[in-house]
């Protein structure tokens, strides 16, 4: 699909996943996964942690709350994770993924919208939120959609074609960038143009829509651009 904006080697706008994809957060969810999961008298391991990438929360804690035969709701499941994951977010250190913090500040020079697309909850979101604009140099992000503002998350492409409209732009004009296969389909489904950087789980052949790449690392925006429109 070609843009049909004002900068034509460039996206209307850039959207962006978090964990796994801006930043290296995925060892945080494992380490607190674990935690619950021991004081469920569950193990967790990282054949878990692959099967529930990309959230969202819901069917995280579902899948915990099975895995571990509890007697506690689902949703007090997902509370127990959420605020386990919360306090390492604000304590632990923030850990940029290879090439993501550059391509952030690219799109501040460029002047480039952008929006964060995650299924991460949004107190998940702000417990990074003012680390991140102190690394960029300014607010890295024109607008947010976390997995608690909207009704279907990932793989859905509802989050997708929420930021789009509220940049006021076509999902078909936006550059995705995702590391998880339900980010990707999300994306894709919505009809963005996508580019996938595998962290922990590989890209499949049903996204194979997506332009593959292995880092972010060296990249700028209108290169990214040029290449996922197979120019």
């Amino acid at each position: 699909m070609q843009a049909s904006t004002s900068k034509a080697h460039l996206p209307a706008a850039v959207l962006f996943d978090m964990d796994g994809t801006l930043v290296d957060s995925e060892h945080l969810w494992l380490d607190s996964e674990i935690q619950v999961m021991r004081s469920l008298d569950a193990e967790w391991t990282a054949e878990d942690q692959a099967h529930c990438l990309g959230g969202p929360l819901e069917r995280v804690s579902d899948y915990m709350a099975r895995r571990s035969g509890t007697a506690m709701s689902v949703a007090d499941v997902g509370q127990l994770l959420l605020d386990t994951i919360e306090h390492k977010m604000r304590t632990e250190p923030l850990r940029w993924r290879p090439g993501a913090l550059e391509l952030l500040r690219n799109c501040r020079d460029e002047e480039m919208p952008t929006a964060l697309v995650t299924a991460s909850w949004e107190v998940l979101v702000q417990a990074l939120a003012d680390r991140m604009r102190v690394d960029v140099g300014g607010k890295p992000f024109d607008v947010t959609v976390a997995g608690d503002h909207i009704r279907n998350s990932k793989p859905h492409p509802e989050p997708y074609e929420t930021a789009a409209r509220l940049l006021g732009v076509m999902p078909g004009e936006c550059l995705a960038i995702e590391d998880s296969p339900t980010g990707v389909r999300s994306a894709v489904a919505a009809g963005c143009v996508v580019v996938a950087v595998p962290h922990i789980a590989g890209i499949d052949a049903a996204v194979e829509a997506a332009l593959n790449v292995s880092t972010l690392q060296g990249w700028s925006i209108s290169e990214l651009w040029r290449r996922a429109l197979g120019g």
